[in-house]
């Protein structure tokens, strides 16, 4: 036994860390999201992707989208990042949380809790947003059949300084993974 913790005493440390994709339905997050981690995990890390969809499904299946269902959704989500961030996962999170205050609480649990946070804007135009168009999204909200749709009838407030931001436009999918993997490297987080 006492083999055994030594072993588990001298293993290395993994530093954990929260990379919140932010932007609009159909920018590119969960894309992105998915190729960082299959490159991460090829290097040997340990890494969540905590998709905002999976996430409603099974964690908030209640809640709506009015701005306190959202808000709550965001901080569940949050939660969860950190709880997985501060025993060493890299986690991704592909969530449009479309309020500064909401992911700014996020931030704020995170420093509390001494387990590092980055925001990452994925800035891609409603306009490519809405020719991409990956759930249907917007072809439901001209026909009218959906409201509520963010960036389009519904606020979305982009952050003001993220720690990155991509232009999915102007980049592929693993150009876009490679900069946040080169932002992680940089703060020292793999």
């Amino acid at each position: 036994m006492a083999v055994d913790q030594e072993n588990e005493m001298s293993a290395p440390t993994t530093t954990g860390a929260t990379v919140w994709l932010t932007g609009l339905p159909s920018a590119g997050k969960t894309t992105i999201a998915y190729a960082l981690a299959e490159r991460l995990r090829g290097e040997g890390r340990r890494v969540e992707v905590l998709d905002g969809d999976e996430i409603r499904e099974f964690l908030s299946s209640g809640l709506g989208f009015s701005r306190e269902d959202r808000h709550t959704n965001v901080q569940r989500i949050g939660f969860v990042a950190e709880l997985l961030a501060s025993h060493g996962v890299t986690v991704l999170v592909p969530v449009i949380a479309p309020y500064v205050d909401s992911r700014e609480a996020v931030r704020k649990r995170h420093q509390r809790e001494g387990t590092p946070y980055l925001e990452v804007h994925v800035a891609t135009s409603v306009e490519v947003c809405s020719e991409r168009d990956v759930k249907g999204l917007y072809a439901k909200q001209a026909a009218g059949e959906i409201s509520g749709l963010t960036g389009v009838d519904d606020p979305y407030e982009a952050p003001a300084d993220p720690d990155l931001r991509i232009e999915t436009h102007r980049n592929s999918v693993q150009e876009s993974a490679a900069e946040v993997r080169l932002l992680l490297s940089e703060r020292g987080l793999l």
